[in-house]
């Protein structure tokens, strides 16, 4: 035991006096490290563990639960769901990877069956923007089928080895089956199967497109009418305004207009009046009216700049940087290179703004400059720099992993490209409008994904078509032969449940689909079999590999875990112990 010495009173003579090396110091010091060691005892929650048949057949339940939930939107007959959302009216979606992330189940072992099949839907969504309900539909099955092969005693790893060889084997075919987007109306086919068979969604995507370039960003915003707009924002636009109204040149709109323009970008702050004068002389001599981008233009400059406009009627205007930060930094040098400028004060560079020369001007078709943003038109700078700025782009993109940092190089590499077609979603209410925003953001991303790894069969008949490839396979055991199964049954499901939400009778259809051969399959909106591509029934490759890839690794995973470790709730825990971080607080132990 530790024994506290305590400061007695000398005139009482009611306690010992203290070691004479004792100091009140030294006691508040040995207080405190016991303090310490006391938070260190404070243990977390405890923890239940379950092995074996009993926690993998509580995981199949939730994964049932979350599969049950997320796979009646698959197909064109796919019913819709209904979230109730914490804020603001209820949620309604065909939306699967919404769906799965608003899943959240009161016992912790199903809920951990189900949090991993929302990684399976996340992860599809991230890399492909859609179907995440049939990578759902595969991980169900696999995981289904996996549980109870292990159950039987068949070797956790063995059958995992046995599905990826087979998943391989899949992913092969599904590549030579595979064929290039190259017209407009097979985009506008594949937008519109995305969006579960709405085929003015299908146009509005194929128009946007056509509008910006296959590899053009395309934005969806909320709409103000019940109608869908289509709006294509050419040249690089950003949301700054012009410094001062004084430079205003066109009293109707109130904002400025020059045809060909000169363009000045500076990263630094402009503070002096002599730094401007070579550029504002240069630009008289050219006869061409001026632009100037910088980080900011001081009072004294700009009073000389307003002056110059307003008494000789020089054609110049100055306007503040987009952005902050690095992204400033950035943003000018697209300006830069779009139009052929050369960017005055970056660090390290010995470039001034008074030793600039003629060749240092960026030139434009075209400027318009309003209190709220600027615009400029057919950049002239060097199309091979563009090009080499895009692909720079593309390779920061590629490798970020911030969703910020993500939407901000996206929207630089927009003012770079042929433009920004927006997408303004219509409807009569905000429940109507968000339904209708989620179809036409998955048929997006379908769409991009077929244009970049080409398109396959649609309807679930392309991975049907796979199952010859899986049974052709020779494997090392029986194990591995019961892995390879288990994806030939799984390969079936989703063709199974399009055929189940369209009211008939899947089995049936599923066989028959299955004896047919190339793009013969069933069309599930009209109730028929036909020739699917033919039909316009086409998915893209990308989209249908991604499903397969992240259903089989996850849900193969889930087959060789043998023990779930989950928290127990807390019963009755003591309130101090509760905020074992807050050692010292110990008086508020009352405060629930």
């Amino acid at each position: 035991k530790v024994r506290e010495a305590v400061v007695s009173t000398q005139s009482t003579g009611m306690f010992p006096s203290p070691p004479s090396h004792f100091t009140l110091s030294a006691m508040f010091r040995r207080i405190s490290v016991h303090q310490s060691a006391a938070r260190q005892c404070v243990r977390g929650l405890a923890k239940d563990l379950k092995f074996g048949n009993d926690a993998r057949a509580e995981m199949l339940k939730g994964v049932n639960m979350l599969a049950d939930a997320v796979s009646v939107t698959l197909g064109p007959k796919g019913k819709n769901v209904i979230i109730e959302q914490s804020f603001g009216g209820p949620k309604i979606t065909k939306d699967g990877v919404t769906v799965a992330k608003a899943i959240d189940l009161e016992c912790k072992l199903q809920n951990t069956g189900a949090r991993l099949v929302q990684d399976v839907a996340n992860n599809t969504n991230e890399q492909a923007g859609d179907g995440t309900t049939t990578a759902t539909v595969l991980a169900r099955s696999i995981a289904t089928d996996g549980f109870a092969a292990v159950s039987k005693g068949a070797n956790p790893t063995q059958v995992r080895k046995g599905i990826m060889i087979a998943v391989d084997a899949a992913i092969s075919e599904l590549k030579t089956m595979s064929r290039p987007v190259s017209t407009t109306e097979e985009i506008a086919q594949v937008a519109t199967i995305s969006a579960n068979g709405d085929s003015d969604i299908g146009d509005l995507i194929a128009r946007a497109m056509e509008r910006v370039g296959k590899n053009g960003v395309v934005t969806v915003k909320d709409g103000k009418t019940l109608t869908d707009e289509l709006e294509v924002i050419e040249g690089m636009r950003f949301d700054r305004g012009y410094i001062s109204p004084y430079f205003i040149n066109a009293p109707k709109g109130q904002k400025v207009e020059y045809q060909d323009c000169l363009i000045l970008c500076t990263q630094k702050k402009i503070s002096s009046v002599q730094s401007l004068v070579p550029a504002l002389e240069l630009s008289n001599q050219l006869r061409k009216p001026l632009l100037i981008i910088a980080e900011d233009v001081e009072s004294e400059p700009l009073g000389a700049l307003v002056l110059n406009r307003l008494k000789i009627g020089l054609q110049v205007a100055a306007v503040k940087a987009p952005g902050f930060g690095d992204n400033r930094k950035n943003q000018i040098r697209d300006i830069a290179t779009a139009t052929g400028a050369t960017v005055f004060g970056e660090e390290g560079a010995e470039l001034k703004l008074e030793d600039i020369q003629a060749s240092d001007f960026g030139e434009c078709g075209e400027v318009a400059v309003t209190k709220d943003e600027t615009l400029i038109l057919h950049g002239k700078g060097a199309k091979s720099d563009v090009e080499e700025r895009v692909e720079n782009i593309l390779d920061e993109l590629s490798e970020s992993k911030s969703e910020y940092e993500k939407e901000k190089l996206n929207e630089r590499l927009a003012k770079l490209s042929a433009g920004v077609a927006v997408l303004k979603v219509g409807g009569s209410s905000e429940v109507e409008v968000g339904e209708k925003k989620d179809r036409i953001q998955d048929a997006l991303c379908s769409t991009r994904a077929a244009v970049e790894e080409g398109v396959v069969v649609g309807g679930g008949t392309a991975l049907l078509r796979c199952s010859a490839a899986v049974e052709a396979l020779t494997l090392e055991n029986s194990d591995q032969e019961i892995g390879a199964e288990i994806v030939l049954k799984a390969l079936r499901q989703p063709a199974y449940k399009i055929a189940s939400n369209a009211g008939v009778d899947a089995a049936r259809i599923v066989e028959k689909a299955m004896r047919e051969s190339g793009t013969v399959g069933y069309d599930a909106s009209v109730g028929e079999f036909c020739d699917l591509v033919q039909r316009g029934v086409i998915d893209p490759t990308k989209v249908v590999r991604t499903a397969l890839i992240d259903a089989s690794g996850v849900a193969s995973l889930l087959t060789t875990a043998e023990c779930v470790i989950t928290e127990l709730p807390s019963k009755g825990a003591d309130p101090a112990a509760a905020m074992g971080g807050m050692g010292g607080m110990g008086g508020m132990g009352g405060m629930m």
